[in-house]
Order: C-alpha cells, then sequence, then structure tokens
C-alpha cells in the first residue's frame, strides 16, 4: 500500500491532466446541450480503460522495484548482464549511467588489485633483504659479550620481530595464506618460543614461570607461535620488573600472565583493534598497534579464542582457548 502511494505521487501530474481533459470534455458536452448519458458513458469507459492500464503499469513497476532491491542486497556483484530490460529513453539513460559506474567500480578495483599486489611484492622482498645485514650484524657480535653488545643484539632482535611482523601482515590477507593444519604438542611450540626470548629475558632480569601445558591441539604451528611470540614480546615490553607465567587452564586452554604496569579499564574493549594503542601506547611512543589487531585476526582464522584481562599496576592475563573448532579459511 505505501508503494502504491509513492507510485501515485510520481504520477500526480499525469492524473492531474487526465483530470482536466475529462472536465474539459464535460465541459463541452454540457454546454453542447448532449444528453447525461452520452457525456458520462464514454466517460465512464475511459475511466476503466485508465485504471486497467495503471494496475497493469503499477505491477510492472513493482516488479521492477523488487528486482532492483534484490541488487542492492550485494552490489559488489552488480554486472551489466544482471540490468532488468529497459522499456523507455529514461530506462535507458539510466542503465546507462549504471553501466558507466560498473565498469569505473571495476577498473578501480582492478587498479587497487595491482598495486597491493606490487605493495605485497614490494614489502616481501624487502623484508627477505634486509635479515641478510641482521644476520651479518649478529654474528659479528657473537663473540662480543659486553653491555653494549647485549644491548645491540636486543635492539637486533626487536627490529627482527618487527620485520616478521610486517611480513604477517601482508601474508595474512592474501588469497594464498598457507595455512597448515596438524596435531601439535602445544608444550612444543610454546618452547620453541620461549627460546628465542631467553636474550630479553635475561638482559630485562625478568624470571619465567613456566609449568608444562600437556595439551594437544590441532592448529597451524607457524601461525601459531607468531601470536605466542607477539604476546611474550608485549608482556615484556611492559613488565619493567617481576616475572612472567605460562600455564595451562583446563584442558583446552593456556594463560600467559605478567606482572607488568597492566592495562586500563577503558582500553581493554579495544586492544584488539587495527592501530588502537591506548594509554601505555601514547605513553611509550613505540607502540603501532599492529601487534594484537595481528594475534585476534590469526586466532579467529585458526579457530583459536583469545581474550585479555587486565588492571593497571597489577599486570595482565592473555588467554588462548583452543576448545573452539570454528576455523576460517580465508
Amino acid at each position: 500500500m505505501e508503494y502504491i502511494k509513492l507510485y501515485i505521487k510520481s504520477k500526480i501530474r499525469l492524473i492531474a491532466v487526465i483530470i482536466i481533459c475529462c472536465v474539459i470534455f464535460g465541459v463541452v458536452f454540457y454546454l453542447t446541450d448532449l444528453p447525461l448519458k452520452a457525456v458520462l458513458y464514454p466517460m465512464l469507459l475511459c475511466m476503466i480503460v485508465f485504471a486497467a492500464a495503471a494496475s497493469l503499469n503499477i505491477r510492472r513497476t513493482i516488479i521492477r522495484h523488487s528486482e532492483m532491491k534484490s541488487f542492492l542486497t550485494d552490489p559488489s556483484d552488480l554486472s551489466e548482464l544482471m540490468l532488468p530490460e529497459s522499456h523507455s529513453v529514461e530506462d535507458e539513460d539510466y542503465k546507462a549511467l549504471v553501466c558507466a559506474l560498473i565498469s569505473q567500480k571495476d577498473e578501480l578495483i582492478n587498479r587497487m588489485n595491482t598495486r597491493y599486489d606490487e605493495m605485497n611484492e614490494y614489502y616481501t622482498v624487502w623484508a627477505h633483504q634486509i635479515k641478510t645485514p641482521i644476520a651479518s650484524m649478529r654474528l659479528n657480535l657473537q663473540n662480543e659479550d659486553s653491555p653494549s653488545a647485549r644491548q645491540l643484539k636486543s635492539d637486533l632482535f626487536s627490529i627482527e620481530r618487527y620485520v616478521e611482523m610486517e611480513l604477517a601482515y601482508f601474508r595474512l590477507d592474501s588469497p594464498s595464506t598457507d595455512y597448515l593444519f596438524k596435531q601439535y604438542n602445544l608444550d612444543d611450540i610454546v618452547k620453541q618460543s620461549v627460546k628465542l626470548f631467553a636474550g630479553e629475558f635475561i638482559l630485562r632480569n625478568i624470571s619465567l614461570d613456566y609449568t608444562p601445558l600437556n595439551i594437544s591441539v590441532v592448529t597451524d604451528e607457524k601461525w601459531l607461535s607468531f601470536v605466542f611470540e607477539q604476546l611474550i614480546s608485549n608482556a615484556l615490553k611492559y613488565t619493567p620488573s617481576g616475572s612472567i607465567s605460562v600455564y595451562a587452564d583446563g584442558e583446552s586452554a593456556m594463560c600467559i600472565k605478567d606482572t607488568g604496569i597492566g592495562i586500563a579499564s577503558e582500553d581493554l574493549p579495544r586492544v584488539f583493534e587495527k592501530g588502537y594503542t591506548g594509554c601505555n601506547g601514547r605513553a611509550d611512543k613505540k607502540a603501532s598497534g599492529i601487534g594484537l589487531y595481528l594475534c585476534k585476526k590469526i586466532c579467529t582464522a585458526l579457530g583459536h579464542g583469545i581474550s585479555i584481562t587486565s588492571a593497571p599496576g597489577q599486570g595482565t592475563l592473555v588467554r588462548l582457548d583452543f576448545n573452539q573448532n570454528n576455523t576460517v579459511f580465508d
């Protein structure tokens, strides 16, 4: 009913013209002293014909309206072949305009995809090339054991972490992301990741309290290792002193808990947002707001849950739940 009202409103000028024409004929017939039946009968027939034609036009318009609404549900898939047939010059004009917009959209998408592929290729090559001088510097420092050498090794390790984060950022959105799901002993993955940070724990004088997890999980070893390493890196960054604990929580979850500066309550709901750094990030001046965003995205793709509880001055606890099997294959 609402659509019929809108249709009548859109045709109000035409209806007004028809009514005026009927009035003119009626007045002319009246002035020429024609019998009333001779006037009313043809007017009634004309009104019936007009009502029938209007009904057919309304029905056709409603059908076309439904077709157009179906396109709006997913306009990204709209193509020229899907557009309804034109029945007027006005329809042809609108169809030509829509086709031009579709063509412009397709051209823009192709340009964006080409630019993304080029950027992805550049950063991938850059990441692999920069690993060579990093490895060379680490090799030159391996026989040095001075405070400055240890600090340089720590800085090199941070650079390596940033490079790995950059690669993960681009690979994660790539259509060729290589997930390889197998049954793994979680302790093997965790121990391998913790070993990478041994020098950081010693340099920062942070103790590690590790309790064997004894958890078997179906996951992708490479991507889960990245998540765990990012969480350990964050814990070390925001723990000036104290310890970091890794332990099981039930039969299908693990926790990484630190005694660091904690996270403000107003920041907790947004810690997984891309680019969000919160109070700690603004104070640190070096936070990118990408690490936890990648962790959340990877866990979602792997079908694992991740949550964070924290309070300022009371440390942070990150919980990884492996009981979820909603694995997403992109």
